[in-house]
Parts: structure tokens; C-alpha cells; sequence
């Protein structure tokens, strides 16, 4: 069995230095307010394309034969693995193919692109892009580089762990997004091999539990479904070689779903001022739901691992939390159909402090008897309080309200 060991990442650490960031690893308190202990976020969306895949790229680049070199490289990635090869491939003039799946978001693509790699769009999935890198392999000479299953991958994110036991020496817990498993078997290599007390917690959205049912049958399993908000972690499969170290070194893995996921992302963008995609987010998604058991002498580490959203995704992540969270609302006031009316309710909700984002007059509503009207309003509040105070008042001027989901 083919095991990751930690002089590897040593090396590893030594032979990229000079290509990657080395991310802060800053606290936060706004974690510390939620959940016991304290936290700090290892902040990989900092890296260079967005994620922490630069660090595992460059060090399976910088292991080439010279003959490799010459001949380029392929992979299949739904993003930031084909961002960070292709930025590293042409730092080291090294041809790139990639092949990314029709769906995969637009800025990756575009970003991919914007490297210099060749960038071919084929199939749904990850698993579909695989036979096309196989086939230009064969015919083509290429040298494909798996974005997950590969030692010298492994072996450079493992070097988020060295750095993470740097920054924060009274580490007790690391909570790590799981896609593949590169990320979490090169960290749980680096940390245990120093600091065996320490917590790995892996980290998995629910619709893509590759991990989970993987350590509970005993061997990888195939997923037919991964579709997630978190697409930077939705595998169908996890690696052959990932496995065995998470089976040995992880000591649990937990499942996100997709609301929780998307309060995460907002969470980061709120509070702590950072853009995370939905991957990268699921560590922070796991405290604020309270899924790791944590104490108040606990240090726990959380790794951000990239930040290549789409900013229409951005839009819609904060719209519906704000949603969630009582700060949009959407009502309907029944008024007369006299004049002045309208001004009554818009005034009324100003007066209260809301803020008028929208509003709809119309008299097309099947329940509304004749002679009256509806007037649908989305609001701005500071939150259900300050909602059902609004509907109070507007109830005490005689109007029907409604709130709308």
C-alpha cells in the first residue's frame, strides 16, 4: 500500500516554497461567538488561483522527468485544480490541456483560459472528462496529473498542515473540506506525524458523501449523484490512494447540507469579510451547526480552501440568507381601492425603518373582493421582530397582510 509520508510534504514544502503563499492563519472571533473555543481560519482562497490546489499542482510539475516536461500535461478538473496547473504549467513553460465539464462555472473556465491552458469542455462530470484525458494520454503522449489521487499532489497540500502547526502551536482540532481527499490525507499526514493528539475532522456536503460511504463500505464507492452547491468538493468518487490515509489518520467525517452551506458563505462574506465558495466554506458550515463537539479549551482550525465563486452565485447566497435571516421579507397588505391607500402603507413601513426594495399594485388577486386591492412589498428589516412589528401596526390600520414565503 502506497502511503504518504511526512518527509515527503517536508520536501514538498521546501521545493514550492517559492511558488505558493503561504496563508495567514488569522482568528476569528466572530467564530469564538458561536461556538466554544477558539478559531482560526487558514485562509487558502489567498493562494495565487484561488485555492489551495496551486500548492499540490506545483509540486507534481516541479517532480517531472524532463521528457514529461517537453511532452506537456493534461488533467480533468471542474475548476480550481485546472486554474492552479494551468497558472503553474505556464510559469514553467510547460503546455496544458484540460478538460472541464460543459457545466463548470464560468469564471473557471474563463480563468483557465486566461492561464494559457487549452481548455476542452466534454460531458456532466469529472468521470466523463477522465476518458478523454485517458485517450489523449495514449495518443497523445500527454502526462495527465489527477488533481487528488497522486502522491506528489498529496504531498503538496499536505503543506497547509506544516504551516497550520506553525501559526497555531496549541492546535487541537483541524476541520478540513473533503472532495477527493488529497487535501485531508496530505494534512492528516503532516499533523499526525507530529501532533497525534490532535483532531482531524473531515468535511462533506451531503449530496456529494463520497468519504463517508467510502469509510462505511470499507473501500471507495462510486456516487451517481454529487450535485452541490459546493462544486469545488463534488466528487463521485474519492481516490484510491486517498483512502487509506483517511481510513488510518481522519478521525471523522461529517456531512453539510446545502442551506447550511449556503449560511456559511454568508457568514465569511458578513462577518469575517472573506468570499469563499461553497468547498471552502463547509469547515465553517460544520461549527456554526454545531456538528463537531467542541470545548471551551479547544483551538480549532478551519481550512478556507478557495474562493472561486461566481458572483451571480454571490448575489443569490446572500439574498436567500438574508431571506432565512428575517432581513428581506416579501408581504401582501389588502388595502380599499381609494386613492391615498398605497401611500399609507409605504409610509407606515418608512416610519417603522424598513426600507422599500419593491412594490406591486395590482388588482388581478383571485381571494380580493371588489372595491379592494393588493399591494405586494419586499422589505428590507433588521429581522423578524422588526417584521411582525410592521405587520402589527399595518393590521391596526385595518389592512389583511400576508407574509409570503
Amino acid at each position: 500500500m502506497l502511503m504518504l509520508r511526512n518527509e515527503d510534504i517536508v520536501a514538498a514544502r521546501d521545493r514550492i516554497r517559492s511558488g505558493v503563499v503561504r496563508t495567514t492563519c488569522p482568528e476569528s472571533f466572530a467564530l469564538e461567538a458561536r461556538a466554544p473555543g477558539r478559531f482560526h481560519l487558514k485562509t487558502e482562497f489567498r493562494q495565487r488561483t484561488g485555492s489551495f490546489k496551486d500548492r499540490g499542482s506545483l509540486n507534481k510539475l516541479l517532480r517531472l522527468g524532463p521528457g514529461a516536461r517537453e511532452g506537456g500535461v493534461v488533467a480533468a478538473s471542474a475548476g480550481n485544480h485546472a486554474q492552479a496547473l494551468a497558472y503553474h504549467a505556464s510559469r514553467l513553460e510547460i503546455a496544458c490541456t484540460i478538460v472541464m465539464p460543459v457545466h463548470a462555472p464560468l469564471i473557471k473556465i474563463a480563468n483557465t483560459r486566461g492561464y494559457g491552458a487549452h481548455v476542452i469542455q466534454t460531458g456532466e462530470t469529472l468521470s466523463d472528462g477522465m476518458a478523454l484525458v485517458d485517450r489523449l494520454t495514449r495518443e497523445e503522449g500527454l502526462t495527465p496529473v489527477h488533481a487528488f489521487d497522486d502522491l506528489d499532489v498529496m504531498a503538496g497540500q499536505g503543506t497547509i498542515g506544516l504551516e497550520i502547526l506553525e501559526q497555531v502551536p496549541d492546535l487541537t482540532t483541524v476541520i478540513v473540506p473533503i472532495g477527493g481527499g488529497g487535501m485531508i490525507a496530505g494534512i492528516a499526514t503532516a499533523v499526525k506525524a507530529q501532533r497525534p493528539d490532535v483532531r482531524v475532522i473531515g468535511v462533506e456536503a451531503a449530496a456529494s458523501p463520497g468519504a463517508r460511504e467510502s469509510l462505511a463500505a470499507g473501500k471507495p464507492v462510486h456516487l451517481e449523484n454529487s450535485d452541490t452547491l459546493a462544486d469545488g468538493i463534488a466528487v463521485k468518487r474519492i481516490g484510491d490512494l486517498t483512502y487509506p490515509h483517511l481510513a488510518a489518520l481522519v478521525d471523522d467525517v461529517i456531512l453539510i447540507d446545502e442551506e447550511q452551506i449556503t449560511r456559511a458563505i454568508f457568514f465569511l462574506l458578513e462577518s469575517e469579510k472573506f468570499v469563499v465558495e461553497g468547498g471552502g466554506a463547509v469547515s465553517a458550515a460544520a461549527v456554526l451547526e454545531g456538528k463537531v463537539e467542541l470545548g471551551s479549551s479547544d483551538v480549532t482550525v478551519c481550512i478556507l480552501s478557495g474562493g472561486n465563486i461566481d458572483m451571480n452565485l454571490v448575489s443569490r447566497v446572500i439574498d436567500r440568507a438574508l431571506w432565512a435571516d428575517g432581513r428581506l421579507a416579501r408581504l401582501t397588505v389588502v388595502v380599499r381601492d381609494r386613492p391615498g391607500y398605497l401611500n399609507e402603507v409605504t409610509a407606515l413601513v418608512a416610519i417603522e425603518g424598513a426600507n422599500v426594495l419593491h412594490v406591486e399594485h395590482t388588482r388581478a388577486f383571485g381571494d380580493i373582493s371588489v372595491g379592494r386591492v393588493g399591494i405586494e412589498l419586499t422589505i428590507e428589516t433588521r429581522g423578524p421582530d422588526h417584521i411582525a412589528a410592521i405587520v402589527t401596526k399595518l393590521r391596526d390600520l385595518g389592512h389583511r397582510v400576508d407574509e409570503l414565503s
